[in-house]
């Protein structure tokens, strides 16, 4: 068929009235698929070593974009995909916590609308699989205002929370109803396996689909949870890859590179970004390549499952008209989550075993179901079920190859990914490449062009914001820039922030770090900042970003004062006559949100504590996590201080118990990084850590207990076991 017979369809096809019946057959049924944690260079048609024998085929036989870009994290990524908005204005800034402010509500709101909310009044039917995470509650009895179902979609299996075991997955629900994967009568497996679970029933769908509902058209999102952390894969596919990585990092840099240069992605001019770590100073070599064994078998059992997928539409003869797009969610991650202590298997489960039926709603269990104690650190091999170990930095420069940073962030890094799509009856090109800058809020308008959908301008009441994206359909026929013509993209995430507008680049690491400017068609992986040298454009980039920030509800956001706090919001900080430190009046069972605790980056601090009834150990204090934060606590009697900056670990702790009777404990971080811990009016304990905290924690602040991310030596939540008087925490002038 030629290229203008192929448009020419697809023009009808996208004008065509809504009456689905007569016009099924001319509308392409869409699959998007989503992986989690993978970086630029990990499948084998983007340059990886990894086994993507199905992925490769797709982008064979459709188009690859080499500069699409997703959103940094999870959650924001899923809430743009989702609605063909900028993440903020779907009401998803950051994760799912509520910062009291438009942006960053921590769930989608009812003025964006989802792909399946739009594409159902089109006549399509609906399915989501995996990792949902864009809802508030996870919780089975509390509000579903925001699940799938109550979200356009016909039918739902995965898991509403972000992350979680792969062999007992926590918030396993399907459709409004929640799961254990080993009480669950409908889906049975030898071995229960997360991702083999949403291929699996990826494939039921479609089988479901073409038995009761084939005169539709469909639409499905597949959201895999590989290869996030932690790394957890079946024997069978982790013996693949055995010894592959024992060389290192920097060997399968090089290689990946070069194969990326060989297949047109990465131009030869391109620096690669400095490697990140020494494999010579590596002191567990063999865990450190197993870490990267297990991490290539879960993408490996990923694209087999996408292989039965593909196979179903065979078999149904729905593949030359089914639109297959695979992305990713972020780059890969360097969280450290795991990679510490020195745990060991014990011999026999030393915890109370947790029945089969019952419904698990943890992110990092503390136990399986037999009662083994959940294992971190080199003493323990990952890939097991009682393993949550992640992959670590060094694995996550690999995915990155050749570029800057990681999840998180918005250099390319954080924010690139590979886009393939495949369509037989739609795109003409086969195994071409475009090289047009495109986002994932282009998803719901490439969805809405090919589905002939109206985008909605309210829906139950409630105005829409209208579409940030744009169709790719151009981009499927041409490889000119002006294909996918855009004014520019922008990113924030935790304060790190960019716009790019054509070739240009103006991004920042953090909240209060300088722009940095650089030209994309030179110098893509961000080696030369050109800022100094062209202050006019990046007064004028600074200044589009701004206004867009502004239209978008990024700003005010919850990461420094000057932007921090909404109109009308108050914090609980007194000022304290004739200084400038703020003191916080706190008491056991507080929880301030990030928004609202008081502004540690940067910041000298004293923490003091009533202890009224000392008789056990836990927290005082905390808040942040593995990455950034602090906690006081007790353990083992004695009185510990610890803070983490870029996820390194200070600790401070007392040589005595605390006493056995009321007392007073005093903690003070000073801005040269000298921790003084006392008790009463005993010697103070003082040593010296690298400094104050780099920047704002991401969790809130929690007295006598920490249900966050964790800082110091011990396992959440770690109540405080006595009774805790007033607690203050003051800032420093």
């Amino acid at each position: 068929m030629t290229l203008p017979l192929i448009s020419l369809l697809l023009l009808v096809a996208c004008t065509a009235a809504p009456a689905f019946a007569a016009d099924a057959p001319r509308r392409p049924n869409i699959i998007v698929i989503l992986s989690d944690d993978m970086g630029f260079s990990d499948l084998g048609c983007y340059g990886g070593e990894i086994q993507t024998p199905q992925l490769d085929a797709l982008a064979a036989g459709g188009v690859r974009f080499t500069q699409f870009y997703n959103t940094a994290r999870c959650c924001p990524t899923r809430a743009a995909l989702l609605t063909g908005l900028y993440p903020h204005q779907a009401g998803i800034g950051h994760m799912t916590e509520d910062k009291g402010l438009e942006g960053f509500q921590g769930e989608l709101n009812r003025r964006c609308a989802t792909i399946a909310e739009v594409l159902q009044p089109a006549g399509y039917r609906t399915y989501a699989l995996g990792k949902w995470h864009v809802a508030r509650n996870t919780k089975p009895d509390g509000p579903r205002h925001n699940w799938p179902l109550q979200r356009g979609f016909s039918r739902f299996y995965g898991t509403i929370t972000g992350a979680g075991s792969f062999f007992d997955p926590g918030t396993l629900t399907r459709d409004n109803t929640a799961l254990s994967p080993f009480a669950d009568p409908e889906y049975q497996p030898a071995q229960f396996y997360y991702t083999d679970a949403i291929s699996d029933h990826a494939v039921r769908f479609l089988a479901e689909h073409q038995r009761d509902h084939r005169a539709q058209p469909f639409f499905m999102y597949v959201a895999y949870t590989a290869a996030h952390w932690p790394m957890h894969a079946l024997e069978k596919d982790i013996a693949k890859y055995r010894g592959k990585y024992d060389g290192g990092y920097e060997p399968i840099r090089q290689a990946r590179l070069a194969k990326a240069r060989q297949l047109g992605l990465i131009a030869p001019q391109w620096e690669r970004a400095t490697t990140a770590g020494d494999w010579d100073k590596v002191e567990h070599q063999a865990w450190e390549a197993r870490c990267m064994e297990v991490y290539a078998a879960m993408i490996d059992s990923m694209d087999q499952g996408i292989g039965r997928i593909v196979a179903e539409l065979k078999q149904q003869g729905r593949f030359e008209n089914t639109l297959l797009l695979f992305l990713q969610d972020n780059g890969g991650c360097a969280e450290t989550i795991g990679r510490k202590g020195n745990l060991t298997r014990p011999e026999k489960p030393t915890l109370p075993a947790i029945p089969l039926a019952a419904l698990r709603q943890d992110v990092i269990p503390k136990q399986n179901r037999a009662g083994v104690p959940t294992l971190s650190g080199p003493g323990v091999m990952p890939g097991p079920e009682d393993t949550y170990i992640a992959y670590g930095l060094g694995w996550a420069n690999v995915s990155n190859t050749p570029f800057r940073e990681y999840k998180h962030w918005v250099h390319e890094g954080g924010i690139s990914t590979p886009l393939i799509a495949h369509w037989p009856a739609g795109i003409a090109a086969r195994g071409a490449l475009r090289h047009q800058p495109g986002h994932l809020i282009d998803i719901m308008a490439t969805c809405v062009d090919v589905a002939g959908a109206t985008y909605p301008t309210e829906r139950n009441g409630e105005k829409i914001t209208p579409l940030e994206g744009r169709s790719l359909q151009p981009a499927f026929a041409s490889e000119a820039r002006d294909a996918l013509a855009r004014d520019a993209i922008y990113w924030e995430h935790e304060g790190n922030r960019a716009i790019r507008a054509d070739a240009w680049k103006l991004v920042a690491k953090g909240p209060g770090a300088p722009w940095e400017l650089y030209d994309m068609a030179r110098d893509r992986t961000e080696q030369h900042d050109l800022a100094s040298a062209e202050p006019a454009r990046v007064k004028e980039l600074s200044a589009k970003w701004e206004a867009w920030a502004r239209r978008a509800h990024v700003l005010p956001w919850p990461w420094t004062p000057q932007y921090g706090e909404a109109p009308g919001k108050k914090n609980t900080a007194v000022e304290n006559p004739g200084s400038t430190a703020q003191r916080f009046e706190l008491k056991s069972g507080d929880a301030l949100p990030q928004h609202a605790a008081p502004r540690i980056a940067g910041q000298s601090f004293t923490i003091t504590a009533e202890i009224l009834e000392p008789t056990r150990d836990g927290v005082i204090l905390a808040q942040g996590g593995v990455t950034h934060g602090f906690a006081l606590y007790v353990k083992g009697g004695a009185l510990h201080f610890a803070t983490r900056r870029d996820g390194k670990l200070a600790l401070v702790k007392t040589a005595d118990p605390v006493p056995q009777t009321p007392h007073r404990v005093t903690a003070t971080l000073a801005r040269d990084g000298t921790v003084t811990l006392q008790t009463n009016d005993r010697k103070p304990v003082t040593e010296k850590t690298p400094g104050p905290l780099l920047k704002m924690p991401l969790d809130g602040l929690e007295v006598g207990r920490d249900d966050g991310g964790i800082v110091g030596e011990y396992t959440g939540p770690f109540p405080f076991g006595g009774r805790l008087g007033p607690v203050a925490l003051t800032l420093l002038p």
